[in-house]
């Protein structure tokens, strides 16, 4: 089985540097779907299914749903302080380290499920009413030095919960059997 597959079940994310109405329109219908996707496939698994990984060496379906919670936290921030500053530096942090501590490892799924329910409803309402020019603000970003418009970022995060849903999917297709 090849592993760049299997780390990208829906393909790598590339920056456009267009970003269309429609490209607009499909990442924020994966944002709005996203927790009630994840929670229809998630919600009857057992605390074994939770530890299945969606690749060798790779994260625990428990390990991902956490991290979706952590990594859309800091998107919605993103967002706000792009949207009240200008063009500001954003703070990036260690997601492997985090999936790693004690309230990843260890919690149950529901509060992460129930958190991105409603910071997803919260973070697609803000985003249904940006003007047009708030597209085009950006951030710094300082891992990997350069701007992001809102609107690229909107595109990352679209492809996030996709790339995510596929982990989960992937995971129960192959329950820790990659051959």
């Amino acid at each position: 089985m090849d592993i760049t597959s299997l780390k990208y079940p829906i393909g790598n994310f590339t920056f456009p540097d267009q970003v269309s109405m429609e490209d607009r329109k499909t990442n924020l219908q994966s944002i709005e779907n996203f927790p009630a996707q994840l929670i229809d496939i998630v919600s009857s698994l057992s605390k074994e299914e939770l530890q299945l990984n969606y690749r060798p060496e790779g994260w625990t379906i428990q390990q991902v749903i956490h991290h979706c919670a952590d990594s859309h936290m800091n998107a919605l921030t993103r967002f706000k302080w792009t949207l009240t500053e200008d063009n500001p530096t954003i703070k990036a942090y260690k997601e492997g380290a985090w999936a790693e501590l004690p309230d990843t490892l260890l919690s149950e799924i529901e509060p992460s499920l129930q958190l991105l329910e409603s910071l997803h409803h919260r973070w697609i309402l803000l985003l249904n009413h940006l003007k047009e020019e708030e597209w085009n603000k950006g951030f710094y970003h300082p891992e990997i030095k350069r701007s992001i418009r809102l609107d690229q970022n909107l595109c990352l995060y679209g492809w996030h919960c996709r790339h995510h849903l596929g982990h989960v999917k992937q995971a129960l297709k192959y329950r820790g059997t990659f051959e």
